[in-house]
């Protein structure tokens, strides 16, 4: 599992072999490898479609359950529904606002510490002069590319969930993990037969690592996409199992 980096100090768990492999298919259709992108027909190679169908097989082989959890898989459902016909989903959606909201910080983040890095001087001109200046500068620059990648990934999940039997995935808000985790662990147990082990979510969760949502509309020209990820919003719902 991938560990703990500078945007997050507990860890990413994010299955690694299936990450690098995301990877290494963005950067070779020329995208990023953060998956941070708007684009949704991107080419999955038959290359890389052996390499994640030996991954698979060494898995299946492995455990008798088992999965993976990794934002940029919303990518390549399509390839994933071909190679995984059994599988079943989990879908956490969270709403555009915190989204945005949070890659901003995080981004932003880096670019404070890095002149936090600097001597006392050039620290002190910067926190009373220039961070609040380029900190506006910068959300108005991302806000809404950031909406559009948050369009593009439930666009992609919305789209898959349609083609889906009914028995075969969950949809839950994120923030009902936080008050019903009890109820999720049963109904994944009772309706998947999954060996799962109870844990408390409120032991695991740390709030203090979550920034405190900024108003990201206000950063956002073209308000038609606000409208849009909204609408998004009030379509998955309609395929919430757990409200």
């Amino acid at each position: 599992m991938l560990g703990a980096l500078p945007g997050n100090s507990e860890g990413h768990f994010e299955d690694v072999e299936f990450l690098k492999l995301h990877e290494e298919i963005l950067n070779d259709n020329h995208l990023p490898p953060s998956g941070l992108t708007e684009e949704h027909d991107i080419d999955v190679s038959v290359y890389h479609r052996e390499k994640l169908k030996t991954i698979i097989n060494i898995k299946n082989r492995l455990y008798k359950q088992w999965g993976w959890k990794d934002p940029r898989t919303c990518l390549f459902l399509d390839v994933y529904k071909e190679l995984l016909p059994d599988a079943r989903y989990v879908i956490i959606v969270r709403d555009h606002r915190s989204v945005v909201s949070s890659l901003l910080q995080r981004d932003f983040s880096d670019v404070d510490k890095k002149y936090m890095a600097r001597g006392a001087f050039d620290r002190f001109i910067w926190k009373t002069f220039r961070r609040k200046r380029r900190l506006r500068k910068y959300y108005n620059d991302k806000a809404e590319y950031y909406l559009k990648v948050w369009i593009a990934y439930n666009e992609e999940i919305l789209k898959n969930v349609k083609t889906l039997p009914k028995d075969t995935y969950v949809v839950l808000s994120y923030a009902l993990l936080n008050e019903e985790d009890a109820r999720v662990c049963a109904y994944l147990k009772k309706h998947w037969n999954l060996a799962l082990k109870y844990f408390n979510f409120k032991e695991v969760y740390k709030e203090k690592l979550m920034n405190e949502p900024i108003d990201t509309d206000s950063f956002i020209e073209n308000k038609y996409l606000i409208h849009k990820a909204e609408q998004l919003e009030d379509n998955l719902k309609y395929y919430m199992a757990l409200a």
